[in-house]
């Protein structure tokens, strides 16, 4: 009869010791907001559209060809693209 009070009291003691051993599961987190699409303002920079027609605003580089557009400073054009720099004509 003692012997099966210890193996109870042993079994006892080692279901507490494995429910303290077992870690906490995490809380699943809640669903992302999604981000609305938003256009690039700069791209208006370079087109203007009227009606039907679509006009460039700024000049294309000699060297890397259509769709690469001229940077326009104070005193110059130049391609950030291949470093390309036509100067303005000062005007004196």
């Amino acid at each position: 009869m003692l012997e099966e009070e210890i193996t109870k009291t042993e079994v006892e003691e080692t279901s507490e010791e494995s429910q303290v051993e077992e870690t906490p599961v995490s809380k699943p987190r809640g669903k992302r907001q999604k981000r609305k699409a938003r256009f690039s303002p700069q791209i208006f920079k370079f087109y203007k559209v009227d009606d039907t027609k679509v006009t460039r605003l700024r000049k294309d580089c000699p060297r890397c060809g259509k769709g690469n557009f001229l940077a326009e400073h104070s005193d110059r054009l130049s391609c950030g693209k291949c470093g390309y720099a036509d100067f303005k004509q000062s005007k004196k």
